[in-house]
């Protein structure tokens, strides 16, 4: 059994690499981070399809939040000041508007920077061509 959180991320796309490095050094947050390439996610409870889509952040007894709650969640883990923040991105209706943006990002990392083509989320290729 798990003791500590864990947040998914895509470890093939240079954006979400950049941010969770980031996240790391300035927030540290207190959980095991794993790219879901590299992740055992049978075991975690997610499915590859929804680790494709967005950030995970996975509680050691299985539940499951996705998105902008997932980065609620990793600034909470961290305390202090961030944990304010991350409080902050639960409330309505800040968290109606954090998930807006998060999928505003989340399907389009392939345009920021460091992004590549392997960032683009399934499914939004079509809608760039």
């Amino acid at each position: 059994m798990r003791t500590r959180p864990v947040l998914i991320f895509d470890g093939d796309c240079g954006f979400c690499t950049t941010s969770v490095g980031i996240a790391r050094r300035l927030v540290r947050p207190r959980c095991d981070v794993v790219a879901w390439q590299h992740a055992d996610l049978v075991s975690l409870g997610v499915t590859e399809e929804q680790a494709r889509h967005e950030a995970l952040w996975v509680t050691p007894t299985g539940r499951v939040y996705g998105g902008a709650q997932a980065v609620a969640k990793v600034l909470l883990s961290a305390g202090g000041v961030w944990s304010v923040a991350g409080a902050v991105l639960t409330l309505p209706p800040v968290r109606w508007v954090a998930h807006g943006v998060y999928r505003l990002v989340a399907d389009n990392r392939g345009r920021l920077p460091g992004g590549t083509a392997a960032c683009a989320v399934p499914g939004t290729k079509s809608r760039r061509a």
